[in-house]
């Protein structure tokens, strides 16, 4: 899943974001333990990334994925500050070169910047080196633009395999998913966004995609 921006969509995501953060202490991404591990049928394991951290806290953690265009990044940021949220933006190395000021726009009003890429290829398609340059070079933007470099990852379309997993790992980055899609860029309104949310949020462990 990725952030596509949209005048229609944006307002319904705006509203749905106005009636979810009222309910929200909100925080960044603080991933507190390493990817866990699933056991196949063949007795084999596979690494999976982090979609959500245990706590006992009424928190989850709000993320937006930032590919493509900025023209209502203004009207997001403002709908985060009035309501005191901050949030982990997962951006992709080449909007990042095109849209600098923008990046450093977001990363003083506070928020996390993450890397979500070099140039959102089909990550799975790739081999390790391939993986390690497409993250290695988004992270470099974003470190020359904010002065911090990223240290989560979140792979293009949601896609991930042990490779992409383990690259982003020897990177210096713990994988991100999302453990509720918010389907905004499906062209929701907000009040559908905000039923599909509510009906999933529990007291603790989630990662909130819009």
């Amino acid at each position: 899943m990725f952030y596509i921006v949209n005048k229609e969509r944006i307002v319904s995501c705006v509203i749905a974001l106005s009636t979810v953060l009222i309910l929200f202490l909100m925080a960044t991404v603080v991933p507190a333990k390493e990817p866990n591990v699933v056991a196949t049928s063949t007795n084999d394991s596979r690494v999976l990334p982090i979609y959500s951290v245990d706590t006992e806290e009424n928190k989850v953690a709000l993320t937006i994925n930032c590919a493509w265009s900025t023209e209502d990044i203004d009207l997001i940021l403002e709908t985060l500050n009035n309501n005191k949220v901050k949030c982990t933006f997962f951006m992709v190395g080449e909007w990042v070169g095109k849209n600098q000021e923008v990046v450093k726009k977001i990363f003083d009003n506070g928020h996390e910047i993450a890397n979500h890429s070099y140039s959102h290829p089909h990550v799975n398609n790739l081999n390790y080196d391939k993986n390690v340059e497409e993250i290695n070079k988004c992270n470099n933007l974003i470190e020359k633009v904010t002065g911090k470099r990223p240290t989560l990852y979140r792979g293009p379309y949601g896609e991930y395999n042990d490779t992409v997993i383990q690259s982003a790992m020897d990177t210096n980055n713990k994988t991100i998913q999302w453990s509720i899609d918010s389907l905004d860029w499906q062209g929701l309104t907000g009040e559908q966004m905000w039923e599909r949310i509510r009906r999933k949020i529990r007291k603790w462990k989630y990662n909130f995609n819009a």
